[in-house]
């Protein structure tokens, strides 16, 4: 099965229907899971969305749905400190290059996010839309 890494911010747009990528992100939730495709998130997303949503009895029962379908990954030691190193070096910003490298760990064929200046390590990244042109 293929596997796709969804940025925080794409998971956002699904949880918050204020969003302007909110109905753009069912038609792609709608593409993965017709074309068999894993989803993939890492765990530290999962706070990430706690903390930033308001409604938290709705962040804590999509969570619990998704956890059931969805994988969600650790990043594990070599990803943090490959991260940190790459975000000193680079001057890159650690919240992007921890979610990229932890989809290029987990082999994702593609990482969907819609910050147009996502760091690029080694994972192709689409937005929503272009990646719906595939």
């Amino acid at each position: 099965m293929r596997k796709i890494f969804l940025d925080t911010n794409i998971v956002l747009d699904l949880i918050d229907a204020e969003r302007p990528n909110n109905k753009n992100i069912h038609l792609l939730l709608k593409h993965l899971i017709t074309n068999d495709m894993n989803i993939v998130v890492s765990e530290d997303m999962l706070s990430t969305i706690f903390y930033i949503q308001k409604d938290k009895p709705l962040v804590l029962k999509f969570l619990y749905s998704i956890q059931k379908s969805w994988i969600i990954s650790p990043f594990g030691k070599n990803v943090i400190k490959k991260a940190i190193e790459l975000s000193l070096e680079k001057n890159l910003d650690l919240e992007d290059m921890l979610q990229c490298l932890c989809a290029k760990e987990n082999e994702c064929e593609a990482l969907i996010t819609n910050d147009e200046k996502f760091y690029h390590c080694g994972v192709p990244i689409y937005t929503i839309e272009s990646f719906l042109k595939l």
